[in-house]
């Protein structure tokens, strides 16, 4: 006859071996961040002040909030789950029609932040993971912009983002095409969301993966 402790232990146990399979299956399976670029990311760069270029030379383009997106996909080991972030601005400095010498400045309102699901969504707001209430902010100022970049990206972007109070410097490819009148940026690549504070495990048979993918649709107009 099984007594009531009997009966706990099997539970138990059983629990601990769900969560070993779950534990498994999270290293075996593929993420959504698997085959993306991963962003290389360090501590912050300072900040240089250079002398500035005549206006005649600088071009501002502003983004379309109509057609830019941020958007991010995370996962833990039973699926994955899309969001992105609603109220942004942010601004392309053109010097010289090139590139190379140009900067990016973007500003996001964290509480902004949307995700499929509802509960989920709430979740992601709270202090067990972006704390909008205390971060109110993130920001992203470049550093550096270079030709070429992995996966046939036109360029590689190098800058210092802050995301949860925290910020790092990050280095990702993109794809940036310059028109008469406009300057469109295509970037897609992965963050380890730890590197910005956001440790949450999520439960013991149910990990969130460190690796978060971002993609960037950015129209800016002058």
């Amino acid at each position: 006859m099984k007594t009531k402790e009997t009966v706990a232990g099997v539970g138990a146990r059983e629990r601990w071996i769900a969560a070993g399979f779950a534990m498994l299956a999270f290293a075996a399976c593929d993420g959504p961040a698997d085959g993306v670029a991963r962003a290389v990311t360090t501590e912050a760069t300072p900040v240089v002040a250079e002398p500035k270029p005549s206006t005649s030379e600088t071009v501002q383009y502003t983004f379309d909030q109509t057609t830019s997106k941020i958007e991010w996909t995370g996962s833990q080991v039973t699926g994955k789950h899309e969001g992105g972030f609603g109220t942004f601005s942010g601004a392309i400095s053109l010097v010289g029609r090139t590139l190379e010498q140009s900067s990016v400045t973007v500003d996001i309102d964290a509480a902004s932040l949307f995700a499929d699901v509802d509960k989920l969504q709430s979740h992601l707001r709270s202090a067990d993971f972006f704390d909008v209430a205390k971060f109110p902010k993130g920001s992203f100022a470049s550093t550096a912009l270079t030709k070429g970049g992995e996966k046939g990206a036109t360029h590689t972007v190098k800058g210092n983002l802050t995301l949860h109070g925290v910020t790092k410097s990050i280095g990702f490819p993109a794809t940036i095409k310059t028109e008469p009148g406009h300057v469109d940026v295509d970037a897609e690549f992965a963050i380890n969301r730890k590197d910005f504070g956001l440790v949450y495990p999520g439960k013991p048979d149910d990990l969130i993966r460190d690796q978060v993918v971002i993609r960037l649709t950015i129209r800016a107009r002058s």
